[in-house]
């Protein structure tokens, strides 16, 4: 695991769940992750760090409502969402990664464009982003969260070449990370997401039977699974 090194510019996270991950704060007062997964061969998540997450589920938070809004809207399970968001940014809005990646969701600048984003740092519209973002890739991989969260980590394009999840230890460790918050267990297995909509009614499955999301433009085509629009390389 990534070593935390206590500098002036550096904050030391408190729990060693998170020790390969680097929080750096800028001048400005911007905060920028630093997370490349841990050093050494294996790309598997120590499991003292998969207990911890396991631990984080439907984790609470003050954007709670904007989470279950934009969730019903799209019709993703808020525990996904708030999964994701927990391992992008902790729940720091003003997060910025290493690679550019902005706000609770950890959008690209381009993905942002591409969802109409146009405030990335404002809570309610990065939510709004991200959720369509996943709405969109739950509509691309039907039942298939590890494929729809390696799109979310490395883009659509990276997981149409490898046709699978890419053999990137960053992306690897990230979709074991999320499925793990989003159980409650260690994750490492098939998945699939099956929720029941408020109010009752049919359940929901992997992004059938909801509003359509909202569709990007098209920037580029990816013949190996028949769907076009890229996701930026994050």
């Amino acid at each position: 695991m990534k070593r935390i090194f206590a500098t002036a510019g550096l904050i030391v996270l408190a729990s060693t769940a998170w020790a390969d991950v680097r929080l750096v704060v800028r001048p400005d007062g911007s905060k920028v992750i630093v997370n490349e997964g841990g050093r050494g061969g294996s790309d598997a998540v120590p499991q003292s760090t998969l207990e911890w997450l396991a631990r984080q589920r439907n984790r609470a938070s003050e954007y709670d409502p904007l989470i279950e809004r934009h969730a019903l809207r799209y019709g993703v399970d808020p525990v996904l969402v708030r999964a994701v968001i927990s391992i992008e940014s902790s729940f720091d809005p003003m997060t910025v990664s290493h690679k550019g990646a902005r706000g609770l969701m950890q959008l690209m600048p381009a993905t942002a464009k591409r969802f109409r984003v146009t405030e990335i740092h404002d809570p309610d519209q990065n939510i709004r982003g991200g959720v369509a973002y996943l709405a969109f890739l739950l509509d691309l991989h039907p039942n298939d969260l590890p494929r729809v969260l390696a799109s979310y980590n490395a883009g659509e394009n990276a997981v149409a070449r490898h046709r699978g999840i890419p053999p990137y230890r960053e992306t690897r460790q990230y979709v074991q990370k999320t499925l793990t918050v989003y159980y409650g267990r260690p994750w490492g297995g098939p998945a699939s997401i099956s929720i029941r909509p408020a109010g009752g009614g049919a359940t929901l499955r992997g992004g059938f039977e909801r509003r359509g999301p909202e569709l990007p433009p098209a920037v580029g085509a990816v013949a190996a699974v028949g769907f076009t629009g890229r996701a930026a390389s994050r």
